[in-house]
């Protein structure tokens, strides 16, 4: 296995479903609690990119073996096991190697931080497994949506905001047999409606794979959620995602969550309305389904521009 068969293996330019809350979560950390830990943001980057990589590799390797049909550009072209001809123990011993180097670097930030991210990441790292192996895996059922986007969009933004927080928004503590816990509940709550639009937007990229999938997914007994409601219902669900998520951003700023500069991100809209207008037109994996991704990079990424605008600022004036 070479760099680009790694590379095309673990389906690298999808990772940014990952490390785009990783980055929204450390920025809003800065924001709201102004606090940094460079170690702890290693630690969970790498143990967070290489889990990532090891779930899409499952993925692919479990499709491999369970494909029912063949032929097609679901099969021969888009998996990277078929397409590069693979052998199947470097395809194994890849996975564990990222898998390793997950828990490692997992377990390191777990001695940094407390119980919490242990508990968290476990569950994580469990759902994860679930996601793509097993007899019935999440990704083949109608919970892939909801399943991929509170983990990726909640749960990536919340331990990376909570590492950099001194425990200010959960304690877990043992004492004497007894478990101690303590939620700011208020701030918790800020964290999940700042998540919102990564919950949802990454939900997105999930719903456009399957509403792309369909036909195919019937025929390889892929039971997801626009095979359950039919293609026009989930197309509706798709816009309504982004919709939803602008909605949040308002209400956000509104209870003085968001810095006012997020004002500014009204003006995706437009770019974003075209995209989905395209995905409408034709559902094809090769070809529109980058649309749903193009969505969620330019909403979050205008949010990382306009946080980090507003941590510098932040920062200006509390050196004046």
């Amino acid at each position: 296995m070479n760099v680009r068969s790694f590379l095309r293996f673990v389906e690298l330019p999808t990772k940014v479903a990952s490390v785009i809350p990783f980055l929204l979560g450390t920025l809003y950390a800065l924001y709201r609690f102004e606090d940094f830990y460079v170690l702890r943001s290693i630690l969970m980057f790498v143990s967070l990119l290489s889990f990532d990589m090891a779930t899409t590799a499952i993925n692919n390797y479990y499709d491999f073996k369970k494909a029912a049909k063949k032929h097609g550009y679901g099969y021969e072209t888009h998996n990277a096991i078929v397409h590069y001809k693979l052998k199947e123990s470097t395809v194994v011993a890849t996975i564990a190697v990222l898998l390793l180097l997950a828990v490692g670097c997992g377990i390191a930030l777990v001695a940094q931080t407390g119980l919490i991210i242990f508990l968290l990441g476990g569950l994580s790292f469990l759902i994860g497994i679930l996601y793509s192996f097993g007899p019935i895996p999440i990704s083949r059922m109608p919970l892939g949506e909801l399943f991929s986007g509170l983990f990726m969009g909640f749960v990536i933004i919340f331990i990376s905001a909570y590492i950099h927080s001194d425990q200010s928004l959960v304690t877990l503590l043992l004492r004497d047999g007894w478990i101690d816990l303590h939620i700011n509940f208020i701030e918790v709550l800020y964290i999940f409606w700042f998540s919102v639009p990564a919950i949802l937007g990454i939900a997105g990229i999930m719903l456009a794979n399957n509403i792309c999938d369909i036909e195919d997914d019937l025929e390889n007994r892929r039971y997801t959620l626009p095979v359950y409601i039919g293609r026009k219902n989930a197309l509706l669900l798709f816009r309504m995602l982004y919709y939803v998520s602008y909605l949040d951003l308002i209400v956000l700023l509104i209870i003085g969550v968001n810095p006012v500069l997020v004002a500014l991100l009204l003006i995706t809209l437009v770019p974003l309305r075209r995209n989905i207008s395209l995905f409408y037109e034709k559902q094809e994996k090769a070809v529109t389904f980058i649309l749903a991704v193009k969505n969620f990079v330019l909403m979050s990424t205008a949010r990382i521009v306009v946080l980090g605008i507003a941590v510098v600022l932040s920062s200006l004036d509390l050196l004046t």
